[in-house]
């Protein structure tokens, strides 16, 4: 959702507006909270979300978020886990940078924000080449997933290696295509 569709939607119906946002991004500020707080309870992690979520209905101007809302999102949310760890710490009597990542306390294996923005684009690359219909789907699917040759495409789809190789670059740039139509940059993937 781009800060625009949000503004029209928030000039339409401010609870329609505010439903929309927290459907699409609950999982993404989700992560952030427990990626940032998860040395604390449920109900804190839980009582931080809710915070994150107001100050997004209530600070939102259209200068901030001219592209996609993530990012302004994402900003508000780090912020507001920093200073709800900071008041948790104090109110523990412990003290310690929340982006230390030598503490045990909050530090894992895991980035669960990364994660979560790669299976995001996963998922937007999935939608893509699915959109681009068959066999080109599958001659990208094959290609680069499968990392099989022209020759082996050829025979599971019945076609010329010279078909597939031309089929293949087609595709790839209208996949290219769409995926900056969506914001996201070859180097991305």
């Amino acid at each position: 959702m781009t800060g625009a569709e949000y503004s029209l939607l928030l000039q339409k119906s401010t609870r329609e507006a505010h439903e929309m946002l927290f459907n699409e991004y609950y999982s993404y500020v989700c992560a952030i909270a427990f990626n940032r707080l998860r040395s604390y309870s449920n109900e804190d992690i839980e009582e931080c979300i809710s915070d994150i979520f107001a100050e997004v209905f209530f600070s939102f101007s259209v200068e901030y978020t001219k592209g996609d809302m993530k990012g302004y999102i994402g900003t508000i949310a780090k912020r507001r886990c920093i200073d709800r760890f900071r008041k948790l710490s104090k109110d523990n009597g412990t003290v310690f940078s929340v982006d230390d990542e030598n503490v045990p306390e909050i530090s894992s294996g895991e980035n669960i924000e990364e994660e979560s923005e790669k299976s995001e684009l996963r998922r937007i690359l999935i939608e893509c080449i699915k959109a681009l219909g068959e066999p080109d789907s599958t001659i990208i699917i094959q290609k680069f997933y499968y990392k099989k040759t022209s020759h082996q495409i050829a025979d599971i789809l019945s076609m010329k290696p010279s078909g597939v190789r031309m089929r293949c670059k087609r595709a790839a740039d209208k996949l290219k295509e769409a995926l900056a139509k969506r914001g996201i940059k070859e180097d991305a993937i």
